[in-house]
């Protein structure tokens, strides 16, 4: 049952949020040992929350939108009285004084935290979900496949149905490939939409890039889950003053609304399997009254990704002496191999990059002008092994091409929705849709087009490797 529909159940009182908790709780012993994506279970936190919201109705209250609804949230985001431990031994003590922007009003809206999800360690070992506190998270489709990161546990747990939403964070990518890995919606939404408290230790806010390119987002198996999530999660709030007063839906756009279809971003090539999920995305559009041209590629895409690469590792530079060492053995291979590759900026240099940041926001806003919206592919291949991208030099570039698009987006700011497809292979295909910024309606009502068309794919049960170590006949 969908989020939706599980809401609508606790409010008609056609099921209690205490049945409703439990049998996700009952999901969570009998899948969570075989793919370890949640972290923290909050089994009597949740019950005594999912209590309140049955003395509440028995007592004529109104409900929210959220009732009775158990979500996960990612390590990185504070649960009042729980450790936030992004994933690392040296901060399983860092107790969360209050609730993040985003969990308090999820919580308001009547949903349950029911535990904390697992993420590569500090958000910095790699696209794949181990953390050196927790360990490895497994893909339910193919264990021999990474669930994508940094918010795989969220995508596997709403995958699995072992909660109904999940709460992430993306900073190119980080919710919307573990989406197309583990064949689930996301939204990465505009920068400023969310309101959030991304400080780590202390009362110190993180730099210029942390500050815009990092924006929490909901996981969902259905696109009608996200949009729920949504008007929840967007306004303003004075926790955070970047998040702005801008209405969660906008004027209808005339006729026919554009959508460029860019199914090569930069030219770098995407797997047979990623082209055909493109194309299936592209006639359901088509078949829902959409306007769709392919177009030869996003504004200045290469120039996006050296930009971001540049900002982000001077930004981070500094602490990395300090950082590496809580990432454990082999955790700081990925960054590593990133600072190697992208020196830092001096002061100068980087003066002239947030100007060309803002240069490249313009031609996207540009862009989007002509072009609503854009279908484009999530990652540039089907799910890659776990760990690929701190094997090598070789692996760590393959993955970054496959993101490329996710990087280029948030670095721009705008919104997005990951969809799926369908399968292919026994793997899980999706696609992007990127809009304007503060237009997440429009992405999210592209999304839900192909879903109409496509159906949703989840939730399903953990596949069993073969003998062999390939996916596995049952499940």
């Amino acid at each position: 049952m969908p989020a939706t529909g599980q809401a609508a159940a606790v409010r008609a009182g056609e099921v209690s949020a205490v049945e409703l908790l439990d049998s996700h709780l009952d999901r969570i012993a009998g899948v969570n040992p075989q793919v370890n994506a949640v972290t923290q279970l909050l089994a009597e936190r949740a019950r005594e929350a999912a209590a309140r919201t049955d003395r509440a109705r028995a007592a004529g209250e109104a409900l929210g939108p959220l009732a009775g609804v158990p979500f996960t949230v990612k390590e990185t985001t504070a649960i009042e009285g729980v450790a936030t431990t992004y994933g690392t031994p040296r901060f399983r003590d860092l107790v969360a004084p209050a609730d993040a922007p985003p969990v308090a009003r999820l919580r308001a809206a009547g949903a349950v935290p029911i535990g904390h999800s697992n993420l590569p360690t500090l958000v910095l070992a790699g696209m794949h979900t181990r953390s050196e506190l927790y360990g490895d998270t497994v893909n339910p489709w193919d264990p021999g496949r990474t669930p994508g990161g940094t918010s795989g546990g969220d995508a596997v747990a709403v995958a699995t149905g072992m909660a109904a939403l999940g709460l992430g964070n993306d900073s190119g990518g980080s919710v919307r490939i573990p989406a197309q890995f583990c064949g689930v919606a996301a939204l990465k939404p505009s920068t400023g939409r969310f309101p959030a408290d991304h400080r780590v230790l202390g009362p110190d806010d993180p730099g210029p890039a942390s500050q815009f390119l990092v924006t929490d987002g909901p996981l969902a198996r259905t696109v009608g889950d996200l949009r729920l999530a949504y008007e929840v999660l967007a306004g303003a709030d004075p926790r955070d003053p970047r998040a702005v007063p801008v209405p969660a839906y906008g004027p209808p756009l005339p006729g026919p609304v554009t959508v460029a279809l860019v199914a090569d971003p930069g030219g770098h090539g995407v797997h047979p399997a990623v082209r055909g999920a493109l194309r299936t995305a592209a006639e359901a559009l088509r078949d829902a009254g959409y306007d769709v041209r392919e177009v030869a590629d996003v504004p200045r895409l290469d120039e996006a990704l050296e930009v971001y690469g540049r900002i982000t590792v001077t930004e981070f530079a500094p602490t990395w002496p300090v950082v590496r060492t809580l990432l454990g053995e082999g955790g700081d291979r990925y960054i590593a191999m990133a600072m190697e590759r992208t020196p830092p900026a001096d002061a100068a240099e980087f003066m002239k990059l947030t100007g060309a940041w803002l240069g490249i926001r313009r031609s996207w806003a540009e862009f989007l002008d002509d072009y609503p919206l854009v279908l484009g592919p999530v990652f540039g291949e089907p799910p890659v092994e776990p760990g690929l991208e701190s094997r090598d030099a070789a692996g760590r570039d393959r993955v970054a091409s496959g993101m490329r698009l996710c990087t280029a987006t948030s670095f721009v700011g705008v919104p997005a929705v990951a969809v799926p497809t369908g399968v292919v292979d026994g793997l899980p295909c999706g696609v992007q849709l990127v809009g304007r910024a503060f237009r997440e309606d429009l992405c999210l009502d592209a999304a839900q087009a192909i879903e109409d068309r496509l159906g949703v794919l989840t939730p399903l049960d953990p596949r069993p490797a073969g003998r062999d170590g390939v996916r596995g006949e049952n499940g």
